[in-house]
Formats: C-alpha cells, structure tokens, sequence
C-alpha cells in the first residue's frame, strides 16, 4: 500500500484515534504496563509530527478514558505524570509548529497540576491555525451526550428554549468542544474493532481503519496507510454512488 501516494485534495479533515495496546505489547516485550505507557508516548510524538507534515488540520487523540479511572490506582497515577511530563516538554514544540491545543472531556477529575499545565498550553497555543491537536482526557461519549442533554434541559427548565426546538444543529452546540468538525477518519490499533465510548455523536458517519499494530509501535508509515485506506473508499452519506459521481441527480 506504500507504493501509492496520499491524493492531497482527498485528505481526511479530521483524524481521530483510539491509542490501544500499550499494556498488551508492553506484556509481549516482558515490560511493565507503565513501560508500554513510556513507550506509546513515542508514537503520539510521531503521530503529531506526521498528521502536521502530511497537512491534516484537526487530530483528535483518545488519552484517557473516563473508564480508565478504574484501573489500579499506581496505574493511573503514572498516566497522569507521563502527560504532565509531555505537556512540559512538547509545548515548545507545539507552538512553533502552529498547532493549537484542545481538550475535551470531563475534566475536572484530573490532578490540579495536570489541569495547570493543560490550561497554560491551551492559552500558548490558542491562537495557532496551522493544525488543531485535540487530547481527549477523562472522556467518554456517553457522558457527552448526558451533558449536552443536562445543559438542554436546564435551558428548557429555566424558560430559555422549547423542546420542541431542539434539532441536531442545537444538540450539537452543546457538545464539550461543538466547533469541530466530525472526524472523517477513525483508526483504531492493537487489532480491535470497537469503538470504546469514543466520539458516539460524531462519529456517525466516520471511516473506521482498524490495525492489529500496538498503539506503542504506530509510526508515520501505518498513519499513512490509514489515509490512503481512506482515500480508497466512496463516502455516500446515505446516497447511491451514483449520485456522488454525478451520473444521477
């Protein structure tokens, strides 16, 4: 599939992953869990490098799932290091390349210091265009859409809105980051097909690009891949393909 080159004018928007594998591929090397963690912070290096060079502007990474706060507590404490760890160290990085950064997510569950750190790469980076660097961090879909529904609600409580006016474009604004747009893309590694609480809303009409590649092995090559995989396909929205090429109106 490398012998083929990535179609500029057909590259995804929107670039969305589910970062699995870190623990099972740190098992196979007979590491620890928390050195497949080290280890996968390498490919989100990488990742981002690539998804800037290749001129993809929005990258939404799946870091920390609002489920992950259930796993050992040494665990979950060394993931919050390792990314306070990379916002320090990458933020220059980040800003000279014109990226901006995002978060969304519920949280206000993560450590004080890591949501300091959060917010001072935020502001040095917000008025950055070239690409949009989005960590989702103590997310999960459905508590998304329970929090939209809860904000809809109180406005329909308070007098503000009637429920009959409630459509998807007003669902949608409710949403923790409702700006971006909808991945067009969705890659999963570490050879799993679900796709874990991640995105519910709007991914509704993503292309889903599953690996059995570790997430702490994922390089430029295979995030190449994922694109031209992309590129091959008909995006039809509920059309005939016929429609899309022209041939009916």
């Amino acid at each position: 599939m490398q012998a083929k080159k990535i179609r500029p004018d057909r590259l995804p928007k929107h670039v969305a992953i589910i970062m699995d594998g870190n623990g099972r591929w740190a098992q196979q090397q007979g590491r620890s869990r928390i050195e497949g963690h080290r280890q996968g912070v390498e490919s989100v290096r990488a990742v981002i490098r690539a998804a800037h060079e290749l001129g993809i502007p929005t990258l939404t990474l799946y870091a920390f799932s609002q489920e992950n706060w259930n796993r050992p507590k040494r665990e979950v404490t060394e993931l919050m290091r390792l990314l306070e760890r990379y916002l320090k160290s990458e933020l220059e990085e980040i800003a000279e390349q014109g990226i901006r950064l995002r978060v969304m997510g519920r949280t206000e569950r993560l450590p004080e210091t890591v949501r300091r750190n959060l917010a001072s790469a935020i502001e040095r980076t917000e008025v950055n265009q070239a690409m949009e660097l989005v960590f989702a961090l103590s997310y999960g879909g459905r508590q998304e859409i329970v929090d939209a529904a809860q904000k809809l609600a109180h406005e329909a409580q308070d007098g503000r809105l009637e429920p009959d006016s409630i459509d998807e474009k007003m669902f949608q604004s409710k949403l923790y980051l409702p700006d971006l747009p909808d991945p067009d893309l969705l890659i999963r590694t570490g050879g799993e097909s679900r796709v874990s609480n991640f995105l519910l809303w709007q991914i509704a009409y993503a292309e889903l690009h599953t690996t059995d590649v570790m997430w702490p092995e994922f390089r430029r090559a295979h995030l190449v891949d994922a694109i031209l995989d992309y590129q091959s396909r008909e995006r039809r929205f509920g059309m005939t393909g016929d429609q899309i090429r022209g041939k009916v109106r």
